[in-house]
């Protein structure tokens, strides 16, 4: 039995603890170790607990909410690729049970919270980029496709959540009309550009820190399982602006030419010069982060996770920084001052 045995009502928990009792011994598992390891956005929890090797990774993805074949699908095409990923030890798809090697009990994120001297930091950054690049090679052919419509649709959460029900506003027909110049403009500008397989969520707490060595080089990369065939600059953008981490402008630019710089001799689909990256990122990272504005307000509103709200200002400063360099975005800048209250005099936001 283990120490949570006591908890009235985990059923889920529960079911986890069965189907484990049969690996304990192949894989030297001590049951009584489980505790709880992370949990995210979505349903799926994770616990660790000891083993023969070290400790392991107990998934729980409860269907009907979570499908653990997609996962296992792109573990494989990562895994072909060398990519660091957890290794998979056993799996219930019908329960939604996974058993996972560990890679680290540290994310990225964790660790530049703690403190990361800046020599530590870039290094490690230029092995999440270098990683990416390889990631990137993945066999993307039966991924589904992060096209035109998906990406559309995406776009939908900023306005249904973030402008009516977390500023509680309602825009005019005028504004109505800007916002979706806006929405086609850049789906059309992402669809441009050249297919990749997607990570979605690469950013520091998704990357590991890999400190031994049966964890593997660094980053150890995980939540991988939304993995789409898409345009090749979300990821970067992805990383450079940070949802979670404040990264300021030389640094994104430092790291998004060291990126472009290695995705070029690596011969992936990237734009040959660097100003035509620079700006299809920057826009591919205002899809993402409008969308990001829309998805953090509804885990805050309709799920009760509140905690997200507090990165809200980070990403409404990464769509300031593109939106103002931009002169086709300058009225959403103009409207994200209204929703967000900001007094602007003589073309000046306070």
């Amino acid at each position: 039995m283990t120490a949570f045995s006591h908890m009235p009502g985990d059923a889920r928990l529960q079911a986890l603890e069965h189907w484990l009792q049969p690996l304990a011994a192949p894989f030297s598992l001590s049951l009584d170790t489980l505790a709880p390891a992370s949990a995210d956005a979505s349903f799926r929890r994770y616990f660790r607990l000891q083993g023969n090797a070290g400790t392991v990774i107990a998934m729980d993805a409860p269907p009907p909410q979570e499908d653990c074949r997609p996962f296992i699908q792109v573990t494989q095409l990562l895994a072909n690729t060398g990519a660091n990923v957890p290794k998979l030890l056993a799996h219930d798809t019908d329960q939604g049970f996974l058993l996972l090697s560990d890679l680290g009990p540290q994310t990225y994120y964790q660790a530049i919270q703690s403190g990361l001297d800046d020599t530590t930091l870039q290094a490690r950054y230029r092995e999440a980029l270098a990683a990416l690049v390889q990631l990137q090679h993945a066999d993307h052919s039966r991924l589904p496709a992060y096209n035109a419509e998906r990406l559309m649709t995406e776009l939908q959460v900023f306005p249904e959540w973030f402008i009516d029900v977390h500023c509680k506003t309602t825009l005019t027909d005028k504004e109505m009309e800007m916002l979706q110049r806006v929405f086609n403009l850049l789906v059309e500008d992402n669809c441009r550009q050249g297919t990749v397989l997607v990570h979605r969520d690469f950013h520091s707490p998704n990357l590991m820190l890999c400190t031994e060595p049966a964890h593997g080089p660094n980053p150890g990369i995980i939540d991988y399982q939304d993995a789409l065939a898409g345009p090749i600059t979300y990821d970067i953008a992805s990383l450079v602006m940070d949802a979670r981490t404040t990264w300021e402008e030389p640094q994104q630019l430092d790291w998004a030419i060291r990126y472009w710089e290695m995705a070029r001799r690596a011969g992936l689909p990237i734009a040959p010069d660097f100003a035509d990256f620079h700006r299809a990122y920057e826009w591919m990272s205002l899809q993402r982060n409008l969308r990001i504005m829309g998805v953090f307000a509804r885990l805050s509103h309709r799920d009760g996770k509140h905690h997200y709200l507090n990165h809200m200002p980070r990403v409404s400063g990464y769509i300031r920084q593109v939106a103002s360099r931009y002169g086709v975005f300058i009225p959403l800048l103009r409207l994200l001052d209204r929703l967000e209250n900001r007094q602007v005099i003589e073309g000046y936001t306070f």
